[in-house]
This record gives C-alpha cells, structure tokens and sequence, in this order.
C-alpha cells in the first residue's frame, strides 16, 4: 500500500502568530504513521519558524514554490538550497494559481522538478484541467500532456519519489468537487501515464493525490477509491481541527 499523504497549501493566509498556534496545536496530535503523511505548505517567511517548531515530530513542512536556480539575480525569489537549509522537506510545484497568476508554464516546471531532486526535496507537481477543456472531453490529454512535460528527462528512479496532485482548475476555491469516482479517472489515467513512460513498478509506487475542496465531509469517499493516495487541501487545513480531522479519516486502511 502507499502512504497516503495530506498536504495542506495555506497560500497567502495567516500572520506568522497563526501559523505557530496552529503548529503547536497539532505537532503533540499527530503520531508516526506508516499509513499516512502530514505536510503544511505556509508561506515562505513562515518556512523557518515553522520547520524548528515541528522539528522532532510527525509533520513536514513543504514550500508553495521556489526559484528552478541555485542562485542568482532572481529578486523576491526563494532557492531549492534555500529550502533544504531551511528544514523544509516538499514543494509544490506548478500549481494552477502559479500558472495562472505568475506565468508558470510546463517548461519552468520541468526545471523545478529537475531543481527539487537534486536539492533533496520532493516535489508536489500540479496537474489539472479548465472547465472548458473538461467540456470538451480532453481531460485526460491535457493531463497526461502536463505530466509527461513535467517529467521530461528524468529517471524512473527519481519519478517514484515524487507526487503528484491532480487538481481540476474548476474545483479549486468554488466548492465545487469532482465526485470519488472522476478523481479516481483521472488519477488512474495520470497512473497509466507514468506507466507508459516509466514502466509498472514506478507507477505503483508514485503517489498520486486529489485537490479541489477537500473537506472533512468528503475525505473518506475519495480515499476509498484506488489510485487517490491522499489529498492538496486548501482551506480545510487553515483550521488545526479541520486538519486534523483529515489527517485522521485518512489514518484508517
């Protein structure tokens, strides 16, 4: 089985004050488990604060994105080796709201994938289509396109390492969700694709999440089906209860 893994992407949101409460009221709550993985993903001036105060306990700490360069000129922007020094251990990379708002395209995050491997971070890569492509039935062509550019010229050594969050651009931030069973579609189709370039072993090890409102109340369904190894949530993880919550119902085989 893989371990499940629930992610919580707390985008811009939060005073540094909130975000060490919220550590603190879930760092004692979570204990090590082989069936599932808890990681937040602050913004970046919260990644120090929030890596010493998790340290020793059973919670990653993850970035929202990061620079594909060591270092350099780049103003305003975070390094892979910057978040390694940090204690931060994931990065989300390629997100639809990167994409959409900051000009992050399948090439850029090709070369963060490249960057996160060779910082020893593992890299959450974002996949998802529009409502409009999910109308006119290229959801799986879309897809599958975003995860074979992202992967391009890696290892199938390296790829089973990494996750991979399917995040319909739709569901994200509306309330709507896509049901059980069209995550679960597209999860396999983004499985299969992995297979194809990769080979079997690979793809069964790949974790493969859903995000688009994820909430307490629907957590359990999604984790039902096969090839959903856990879940990108956005607004449920901004209240410890509700993490936590999540994080339990996904505790259970």
């Amino acid at each position: 089985m893989r371990k499940r893994i629930i992610a919580g992407n707390w985008k811009m949101y939060k005073t540094i004050d909130e975000a060490k409460n919220f550590a603190q009221e879930v760092k004692g709550k979570l204990i090590e488990s082989e069936i599932v993985e808890a990681v937040i993903c602050p913004p970046a001036p919260y990644l120090y604060e929030l890596a010493e105060i998790t340290k020793g306990y059973s919670i990653k700490i993850g970035a929202q994105t990061m620079h594909e360069e060591i270092e350099g000129a780049f103003t305003g922007e975070i390094s892979p080796t910057m978040l390694s020094n940090l204690g931060v251990q994931y990065v989300i990379i390629g997100h639809s709201e990167r994409r959409m708002y900051f000009n992050e395209t399948d090439q850029s995050v090709n070369k963060k994938v490249k960057a996160a491997f060779e910082s020893n971070l593992t890299p959450i890569v974002c996949v998802g289509e529009s409502l409009e492509e999910r109308e006119s039935n290229k959801t799986v062509e879309i897809v599958s396109n975003q995860v074979t550019k992202a992967f391009l010229n890696r290892t199938g050594e390296t790829i089973e390492k990494a996750v991979i969050a399917y995040e319909p651009i739709w569901a994200i931030g509306t309330g709507k969700t896509a049901t059980a069973d069209d995550a679960n579609e597209v999860c396999h189709a983004i499985r299969n694709t992995v297979e194809e370039l990769y080979g079997a072993d690979v793809a069964n090890k790949v974790r493969i999440q859903y995000g688009g409102s994820v909430k307490p109340e629907n957590i359990e369904e999604l984790l039902t089906k096969e090839h959903i190894d856990g879940a990108l949530v956005g607004g449920a993880s901004l209240d410890s209860n509700s993490f936590l919550k999540l994080i339990e119902a996904a505790s259970y085989e």
